[in-house]
């Protein structure tokens, strides 16, 4: 019988590293995928939905070069971003191997099949407590993503993919939060909707932004400044 128990475990131990395995397989492939974008600078449009917060829609303008840097311009008003958002860009959620990826299972998301991997950051002081990625194997696309941490609350974020799905760049990006964990940049003035006390009220409501990119140019070089 204790035969039976150890052969048992050794084969579920290994089912599990296998699967542990395939998912880190997936995520490389991925990752690889988004490599082949050195920079880029996109241009689009941002919409901002925060309750009690004046924020019309506005053209930007968006700078990223690899590993991490990334940058949004807006030709008016403010841009409500938590802060440690990831930048709606993926190749910066993957710019490090630093994590654990386990596989969780699968789900459809408009449609598409999916695989469910969540990364466990191996630094201890990450503020970035757990990151659920839902991924479209079949064309190496991550369709959402489902992050906590430690400063900042759980933030998704949901990606739609057209022409430029080829560079894992998305067509249009949907931001969602909880703005009681956001706080507003020092320095920052906030236009609201009404008298009442809305810096309160907003703490305990959805925030939503949405980008929708109308071009792409890639891999012609960003230069250092337009990050500062």
């Amino acid at each position: 019988m204790k035969k039976l128990i150890i052969v048992l475990l050794v084969f579920i131990v290994s089912g599990v590293a296998a699967s542990a395995q395939d998912a880190s397989a997936l995520i490389k492939r991925v990752k690889a995928k988004l490599d082949k974008v050195n920079d880029y600078v996109a241009e689009g449009s941002m919409k901002t939905d925060v309750a009690f917060i004046k924020a019309p829609a506005g053209k930007i303008k968006v700078y990223y070069k690899r590993p991490n840097q990334f940058r949004i311009r807006r030709s008016k008003g403010i841009s409500i971003l938590p802060k440690g958002g990831i930048s709606f860009n993926m190749s910066s959620l993957l710019s490090t191997e630093s994590f654990t990826a386990i596989p969780t299972g699968e789900s459809i998301i408009n449609g598409t099949k999916v695989k469910l991997i969540k990364l466990l950051p191996n630094d201890e002081n990450s503020d970035v407590v757990l990151t659920t990625l839902y991924v479209d194997e079949a064309n190496l696309l991550i369709r959402k993503t489902n992050t906590t941490t430690r400063e900042n609350g759980t933030f998704e974020m949901e990606m739609n993919y057209g022409k430029f799905a080829d560079f894992g760049l998305p067509d249009k990006v949907i931001f969602a939060f909880n703005t009681k964990n956001y706080k507003i940049p020092k320095g920052v003035t906030m236009e609201f909707d009404t008298d009442e006390p809305a810096k309160q009220n907003m703490k305990n409501r959805k925030g939503k932004v949405e980008i929708t990119y109308s071009s792409y140019t890639i891999n012609k070089g960003v230069p250092d400044s337009e990050f500062k």
